[in-house]
């Protein structure tokens, strides 16, 4: 049982850590292009600086917003899969983890972007910080199943890649 949850908790993980890689990427890329308000490694970076007492220059911000982001990432990839496995749902249900993500979707407008200092919704980025959001976390949502997938059922993942 043991080695089981520890691996549904490496696969959650690393699922969670290669979504948020393509989540940062794409927040990063948007911000620079000037289409989002705001990237999430400098959100997650001048959080993290500010609740140790310090302000960084741009590149502590990201040193400190990368680490962060993926960690975090990693994390809550990692709690779906051991959840799911503990209360005897099927971790690879589409619906399922669509619901989870849009948990981590309505916890990022409500508890993340306020605690970060960004306001509900993430209003002080941007009056769209939402709409956003919804963006990213569907890059998330394609990444950490496909991934999840993979883990889970690497010969069928495998022949649905091929066709």
């Amino acid at each position: 049982m043991a080695t089981g949850t520890f691996l549904q908790w490496l696969s959650g993980f690393l699922a969670g850590l290669v979504a948020g890689m393509a989540m940062g990427i794409t927040s990063e890329v948007a911000a620079r292009l000037r289409i989002f308000k705001s990237s999430m490694f400098i959100v997650d970076g001048k959080f993290l600086l500010r609740n140790f007492g310090m302000e960084g220059s741009p590149k502590l911000v990201y040193l400190a917003g990368v680490p962060m982001h993926l960690v975090t990432s990693g994390v809550f990839g990692a709690m779906y899969p051991v959840a799911a496995g503990l209360a005897g749902l099927e971790t690879l249900s589409v619906g399922l983890t669509a619901f989870y993500v849009f948990l981590l979707w309505l916890s990022m407008l409500f508890i993340a972007l306020p605690t970060a200092g960004q306001g509900f919704f993430g209003s002080k980025a941007g009056p769209l910080t939402w709409l956003e959001q919804v963006l990213l976390h569907i890059v998330f949502f394609v990444i950490y199943y496909g991934m999840l997938a993979v883990a889970y059922h690497p010969p069928t993942a495998l022949s649905q890649t091929i066709r």
